[in-house]
């Protein structure tokens, strides 16, 4: 088939284990799915069903990145989190038959532009130009789902220059995996290669040029990132 110009690269992501890549297609975004991190944004946790976002596919950064520090923006903070890949297809699936979707798990950080998501919040606007700018997802290679993947618990933290600023529990979610992907197949029709970014934990905080963020969820790799 021929194009009017280059066609972009298909975005994806190294699987430990194998020579194969994962091709990613969307990436979905849980938000204020800790109770903490709601309480520290100004809302009320309550279980209300989840609410996503998005994030473009080529604003994915690998893990050991150094990143420019992002423009129109003085507050960027950074958002570990646990990131569901799906290798199979399929809406309004059940949850007890919601990990027979998952490919693997990720550990990613949801860069944010904080200043920007609280005047869009305070006016009613989209998140789009406070989540899903250039550079936004980074993540580490995809660990192949198994029985003992860190789905119902397992500690998540965040260092910013060794400093610990983040941490919490898997089974603090107010939703679980398996509830997150059964919530957003009624609304999007899932399909191989979409990444679901789970929500971030208490402790969030501003970055600056220069620092070394490295963060992680038992049972997987380690992310490092480094604002440039």
């Amino acid at each position: 088939m021929a194009y009017v110009f280059a066609a972009p690269e298909q975005a994806s992501i190294e699987v430990n284990g194998r020579p194969e890549r994962f091709p990613v297609r969307r990436i979905f975004c849980v938000g204020r799915n800790y109770a903490a991190h709601a309480r520290e944004m100004g809302q009320d946790p309550e279980r209300e069903p989840p609410f996503f976002f998005t994030k473009p596919a080529d604003a994915l950064v690998p893990n050991h990145s150094t990143i420019p520090y992002p423009t129109r923006t003085q507050n960027l903070h950074p958002e570990i989190e646990l990131v569901v890949a799906i290798g199979k297809g399929g809406s309004n699936i059940a949850p007890t038959q919601a990990l027979d979707h998952v490919f693997g798990y990720a550990v990613g950080n949801d860069l944010t532009r904080r200043d920007l998501q609280f005047e869009a919040r305070d006016k009613g606007r989209p998140w789009d130009t406070s989540k899903a700018f250039d550079r936004s997802a980074v993540i580490t290679a995809i660990t192949p789902a198994t029985a003992r993947s860190p789905v119902f618990k397992g500690r998540i933290w965040l260092k910013v220059n060794g400093e610990l600023r983040q941490q919490a529990d898997i089974a603090d979610l107010i939703w679980s995996v398996p509830e997150i992907i059964a919530e957003l197949s009624t609304l999007f029709e899932l399909a191989p290669g979409d990444l679901i970014y789970t929500g971030t934990p208490a402790g969030v905080g501003a970055i600056q040029h220069g620092d070394r963020l490295e963060g992680g969820v038992d049972g997987l790799d380690n992310l490092i990132t480094t604002i440039g």
